[in-house]
């Protein structure tokens, strides 16, 4: 009678190891595409977060600032869905920027007036929306894992719509005397 509910036991622990295992074969089976995707998106999220973080302290322009909060707020809401559903994938992202994108920062961090609201509009507003904007549309167009690019092809549109802003940005902050 005893050897019953044991055995009825064992069926249900194997059963669930089973279960688990698959769980965790399947967040195993994310193609590179997809991991790359969440790491570079994170690390890129990061450095705006971080770059527009020092807009708000640095710089002179009223557009800039406005921007860089703008960025804040987006790309704040944006890391935190990434970070969990690359959490869920079983994913580990950054919490900071490339080595490569820190050092970017702390240049930026150098200039001053001006040539700060410039260099920011330039780097941080149009050249990183346009590696973003890019680095999206292959996860949209190659990635492999559905809640991956269903996430990125949310995310598009308002990348998009930033990468626009930023380049109104820079046509305004090129047309300001250099100090």
């Amino acid at each position: 009678m005893q050897s019953k509910p044991l055995t009825l036991l064992s069926v249900a622990t194997v059963a669930l190891a089973v279960g688990l295992g698959a769980h965790a074969a399947d967040t195993s089976k994310l193609s590179h595409q997809d991991k790359s995707f969440l790491k570079d998106a994170a690390e890129g999220g990061n450095a705006e977060v971080e770059a527009s973080k020092m807009a708000l302290t640095q710089a002179t322009s009223a557009d800039v600032k406005t921007f860089a909060q703008q960025m804040v707020d987006d790309h704040g809401k944006a890391g935190s869905e990434l970070k969990g559903l690359a959490e869920q994938k079983g994913v580990k992202v950054s919490d900071t920027p490339s080595t490569m994108q820190k050092a970017e920062i702390k240049v930026l961090s150098g200039r001053k007036g001006s040539s700060f609201d410039q260099h920011y509009a330039e780097s941080i507003g149009v050249k990183a929306h346009e590696d973003t904007v890019k680095l999206f549309q292959k996860e949209v167009d190659k990635g492999t894992d559905a809640d991956v690019k269903a996430w990125a092809q949310k995310t598009l549109p308002t990348l998009q719509h930033h990468l626009e802003m930023a380049r109104q940005l820079k046509t305004k902050t090129d047309a300001e005397p250099k100090s």
